[in-house]
């Protein structure tokens, strides 16, 4: 294949021919990203569109800003846009071009990730499942059938956006545009390396033909780097990474602040301490532009979790909450990196640079200079001990370990990376005070499964086991597979099914004789259960039930699921032996429950004289719950505690909050027993560390956006119960600050607290100096200070927050010599 050169001189120009008088020239050389002729250090943080709403995004970008970034990066979601072929979806939380209008509103840049293949945890990888049934398609390989319907949407969505007048040279907020996505890093594993380096050079070459005014860049594409794109690092970190080409910039496009959940996983959590470690080394060498993946994770609302077994919950453990609410220390830790940083920016950008080791490689001073300015980085990896490093001007550092030093004049440290100077903030949910207190008023509706129960009535007959997502088009978590045999007398069996998952019920004339589900990670599996038969006609319905497509890893489309292939046979039970072999029978298959084709969700008025009240039955599967609530009030975000259900989806007021299933519980992993912030963060392996809820519902919380909600009128939630719980035990819930922790090192630092959504200090509990037991909310204290109590209670009861100074004074007549101050509050 032919490689055409790119001369990257010509970027600084790059827009120049688009641009209109109020647009914005973008390119780039080897030191950054170049807008309007000037270089620029970028920190940038990833906020998806579809796991908010349009009501969210103000306030989500506005955190952003204010926490110091300078850009909002998303994904483009294919099959949220199309979901079914050429059938699109902009509206709600869809609208892409508002979503780019409220980052343009607020003053900042974005990043545009169309892929269109995105990964991100999201259903199938965001690749529209009806793909499959295209004659020839080979996802994400050289051929004209995938290539076509790629760049079909991709002009779709660049059209769009040059319409709203969105890219930088028409004034609009994008800087940067993105098109496949971690190629790199399954190329070699695809089986023919010819087809895929042809193809990942269309992408590229398609691409620019878009003529977007900005330049595209391809992340984790370290091998085959096409000659006109910019390759970009992903991972937790990024620091000893470099592009493969000198004359474009070095930047980061996900550094993970957390990691994703499963539903067999307990919580990730990455220290404050580890990602302004990652980022000061960044940045220290020669980094640009970093983003965090997520700033923001949100929520998989209806069926977008990927997976399999991803969970509805995408917190992500961001600066962000899944709800919005500022996670502090994480939050204010990188603030204040960021503004040290942007204080750096001329020098680090424009400056000579000189890296020293001290002693070992784990330790290394860089220094940069410019006229007759400096700027130093120290930064110390070793995860065990603390280093002193002397400076040029003969100045001795003390360097924690794990951390980064970064001194903006080279001689008085101004951040160090394991040092939090911002608060702690504990998160609480408390009783949603308009709720009923004694429980909701509960009625039920049993879903209809009777015409599922025989082999008639279905869409098509097939003498074969199908594989599920093509058959079904990933329409409906379920597919329905029937079928029926001529038996002479009565008789025992067990039924034995093979099936790729990830959920199987199996009814026998009508009867649910059996329920499995994969464990998470081996989906393909085997039920076998006992099963009577009568004389004459028999009927089998299997249900199959997927829970999030995978959405990762070479060739991931042609993972299987459902009952392909079988076999499905009636074993004897004495001689252990095939009976009968159903594999090959006429099934007859049908899509989706009877509910979901009436709208059950909706609570139509035509459908609501089917809801039974009385006594509610608890723990039956397949059964349809309704409850009327009244909001919380005030603006705290809500969340329905669903502890009790077993497996299903909840909706309110016609809004799918998501899959649930808390009846699943986290497995117990030797993370949740230590947490240490200083050595390599990973989120598998013999690394995972800082894990909370083992042994716990692995989600009992669903996020209900206040947008979801009518305030002053009743609510309405529906929730489909497929295994079987107890709603009577479900509960509303607001989410904000329940107690505030802050430190000062030492005597003259300020000690700043706040509460969230108009809540005030109600007290100030903790004061103490030197070492303090217990956590924060659960400080038992130490070296108690009464002139500090005093001064924090002055200063902070009944304020939304409060600063004070640490002063000599609070040590005087506490005893204490010396030590940290360590506040606590309650909001």
């Amino acid at each position: 294949m032919e490689r055409v050169s790119w001369q990257p001189l010509a970027l600084l120009l790059l827009a120049a021919a688009a641009a209109v008088a109020s647009g914005t020239e973008v390119g780039y050389d080897g030191r950054s990203m170049v807008i309007d002729g000037e270089r620029r250090l970028l920190i940038s943080g990833s906020i998806h569109y579809p796991r908010s709403t349009p009501e969210m995004w103000p306030d989500l970008i506005r955190k952003a800003k204010e926490g110091g970034l300078d850009a909002i990066e998303t994904y483009v979601f294919w099959n949220g846009h199309e979901p079914r072929r050429r059938q699109y979806n902009f509206e709600g939380s869809y609208d892409i071009v508002r979503f780019f209008k409220e980052v343009q509103d607020a003053g900042m840049y974005a990043i545009l990730r169309i892929g269109p293949y995105i990964c991100g945890e999201w259903n199938y990888g965001g690749l529209p499942a009806w793909l499959r049934d295209i004659s020839g398609m080979q996802f994400r390989m050289h051929n004209n059938p995938f290539e076509q319907e790629m760049e079909t949407f991709t002009t779709l969505i660049v059209d769009k956006l040059k319409e709203a007048k969105m890219f930088a040279g028409q004034g609009g907020p994008i800087i940067l545009s993105q098109i496949e996505n971690e190629y790199g890093n399954v190329m070699d594993k695809l089986n023919n390396d010819e087809s895929a380096s042809e193809y990942i050079h269309w992408c590229a070459a398609m691409a620019n033909k878009q003529n977007v005014g900005v330049p595209w860049i391809m992340c984790q594409q370290d091998q085959d780097v096409p000659p006109n794109v910019i390759n970009t690092c992903n991972g937790f970190y990024c620091h000893d990474w470099f592009p493969k080409r000198t004359d474009i910039p070095k930047i980061w496009t996900e550094n993970w602040t957390g990691w994703f959940k499963a539903w067999d996983k307990p919580d990730f959590h990455r220290s404050a301490e580890d990602i302004a470690f990652s980022v000061a080394m960044f940045f220290q060498m020669r980094g640009s532009l970093q983003n965090y993946y997520m700033y923001h994770g949100g929520t998989n609302f209806g069926r977008t979790s990927g997976g399999p077994y991803i969970t509805t919950s995408y917190d992500y453990d961001a600066p962000l909450d899944e709800y919005g609410n500022i996670r502090q220390p994480k939050y204010g830790h990188l603030k204040d990196l960021h503004n040290v940083l942007k204080s750096m920016e001329k020098i680090l950008l424009h400056g000579d640079y000189k890296d020293t080791t001290m002693g070992n490689t784990n330790v290394m001073v860089t220094k940069y200079t410019l006229d007759n300015s400096s700027a130093c980085f120290i930064s110390n990896k070793f995860d065990d001990k603390e280093v002193n490093v002397t400076l040029d001007d003969g100045a001795t550092h003390v360097v924690p370990a794990w951390s980064v030093s970064i001194l903006p004049d080279c001689k008085t440290v101004a951040y160090n990376s394991a040092k939090i100077k911002t608060q702690t903030s504990v998160m609480v949910k408390r009783p949603g005070v308009e709720t009923v207190t004694d429980g909701l008023a509960w009625s039920w509706m049993p879903e209809n499964l009777h015409p599922f129960m025989t082999d008639e009535k279905g869409n098509f007959r097939k003498n074969e086991l199908l594989e599920q997502i093509a058959t079904s088009g990933d329409q409906s978590d379920y597919l329905w597979y029937r079928t029926s045999l001529e038996h002479k007398g009565e008789s025992n069996y067990k039924l034995h099914v093979n099936t790729t998952g990830h959920e199987l019920y199996a009814f026998v004339n009508g009867k649910l004789v059996g329920r499995h589900y994969a464990p998470n990670g081996g989906f393909v599996f085997q039920m076998e259960t006992p099963v009577k038969l009568h004389s004459g006609k028999n009927y089998i319905s299997l249900l199959s039930a997927t829970i999030g497509l995978k959405n990762y890893g070479a060739l991931f489309e042609m993972m299987p699921a459902g009952i392909v292939g079988g076999p499905v046979k009636l074993v004897d039970t004495v001689t252990n032996t095939t009976a009968y072999d159903l594999s090959n029978s006429s099934w007859s298959y049908k899509a989706g429950l009877a509910g979901e084709y009436r709208e059950t969700h909706l609570d139509k008025a035509k459908d609501r004289s089917q809801w039974r009240g009385g006594t509610i039955p608890v723990h039956r599967p397949f059964t349809w719950y309704k409850a009327t609530f009244e909001a919380p009030t005030g603006e705290e975000p809500v969340v329905a505690d669903l502890l009790g259900l077993g497996k299903g989806v909840v909706w309110v007021n016609g809004n799918n909050l998501g899959r649930y299933w808390p009846s699943y519980v986290a497995a117990d992993m030797d993370g949740c027993r230590r947490c240490d912030y200083r050595g390599t963060f990973m989120a598998d392996g013999d690394g995972q560390k800082c894990l909370t809820g083992c042994n716990e519902p692995s989600q009992r919380f669903y996020h209900v956006p206040r947008s979801f909600l009518k305030a002053g009128e009743p609510n309405t939630m529906v929730l489909f119960e497929e295994a079987g719980g107890d709603p009577t035990r479900v509960s509303f819930h607001t989410v904000a600050v329940g107690a505030a922790c802050a430190e000062a090192a030492e005597v003259g630092d300020e000690v700043a607290l706040a509460c969230s959504h108009g809540r005030t200090i109600s007290s100030v509990d903790v004061a103490s100096l030197g070492v303090t037991r217990g956590k924060c909310g659960a400080y038992q204290g130490g070296c108690e200070s009464k002139a500090a109590l005093a001064a924090f209670t002055a200063a902070c009861v009944g304020k939304e927050s409060c600063t004070v100074r640490h002063t000599e004074d609070f040590r005087a007549g506490s005893g204490c010599d010396s030590g940290v101050l360590t506040v606590q509050a309650t909001c």
